[in-house]
């Protein structure tokens, strides 16, 4: 095998793995969410899914490059008048920026989620003495 055609086995390979490690991120915040009876449990889980579909939106945006060496330069039309070509090649480099600020968006959405969950959880605690959802379910009654 060429040093080519073994750098995109590798590249290929190590996005296997990254697909596979989101999964099993997924399976974890599910579990966290669904099985686990502590609040505080549950704010981690759901903080690891949110991470996990950030992931997830970043690698639907990822572009791989044609060729082993990175580019030095970011993709940007500097000459106004370009042609057809330069246009294509621009489009063909170029990574799409709507997944980043979706992730951006979701990240400060998902920090306020999570500060107001905490808050809850604390009020809970203080009215119940127990972040326990069984226990909170029986002293509600």
């Amino acid at each position: 095998m060429s040093d080519a055609s073994q750098y995109v086995f590798i590249l290929q390979y190590l996005f296997t793995i990254l697909i596979m490690s989101m999964f099993v991120n997924l399976g974890i915040a599910l579990y966290g969410v669904l099985a686990r009876p502590s609040l505080i449990k549950k704010i981690i889980a759901l903080t690891i899914l949110s991470d996990t579909a950030n992931t997830f939106a970043i690698i639907v945006g990822y572009r791989m490059w044609p060729s082993p060496e990175s580019p030095v330069l970011p993709p940007v039309l500097t000459n106004l008048t370009a042609s057809k070509l330069r246009i294509f090649k621009f489009a063909a480099s170029a990574v799409d920026p709507l997944p980043q600020a979706l992730v951006l968006t979701a990240i400060v959405i998902g920090l306020a989620v999570t500060l107001f969950l905490v808050f809850l959880t604390l009020q809970a605690y203080r009215l119940y003495g127990t972040t326990d959802v069984r226990k909170i379910a029986k002293l509600r009654g």
